[in-house]
């Protein structure tokens, strides 16, 4: 009896995570990265204190580790969990984990976004900013 038990529920398991890897969610823009897109999960999506800035107000004036929000497009997928952001100000690298897509959402260059997270700031290099929650503007 429990042999069958634990055979339904590894059957049941099995069922349901092939259901949810069949959803098509996240990046779907231009893409120089043939891997696989990403799958999501929900946040809070309700009002925050976190400023919104430009991505050139960023660059130039941001700290290391400061927390903010940008407004803007994702313009390409340039390779595992980086991304060319867009706003009106000029463009910045995003570094997105495959949870942080809104679930059950594509997400091409056509789409408004908004992203929070901490900007990585370099003293050599490209400074990048690392994304903890995205989710669809709607206007």
């Amino acid at each position: 009896m429990k042999r069958t038990l634990h055979i339904s529920c590894i059957a049941t398991l099995l069922a349901a995570s092939a259901f949810a890897s069949a959803q098509p969610t996240g990046y779907t823009g231009p893409s120089n990265n043939t891997a696989a897109k990403p799958s999501a999960a929900t946040g809070y999506t309700g009002p925050t204190s976190v400023p919104l800035m430009t991505a050139k107000d960023l660059l130039d004036k941001g700290k290391d580790d400061q927390v903010a929000r940008l407004q803007g497009k994702l313009l390409s997928h340039k390779g595992g969990e980086e991304y060319e952001f867009a706003d009106a100000s000029g463009k910045i690298t995003v570094e997105i984990d495959a949870k942080h897509f809104p679930q059950g959402v594509n997400i091409d260059h056509n789409t408004l976004v908004e992203l929070t997270g901490e900007f990585d700031k370099e003293t050599f290099g490209d400074s990048s900013f690392d994304v903890k929650q995205m989710k669809v503007v709607t206007k």
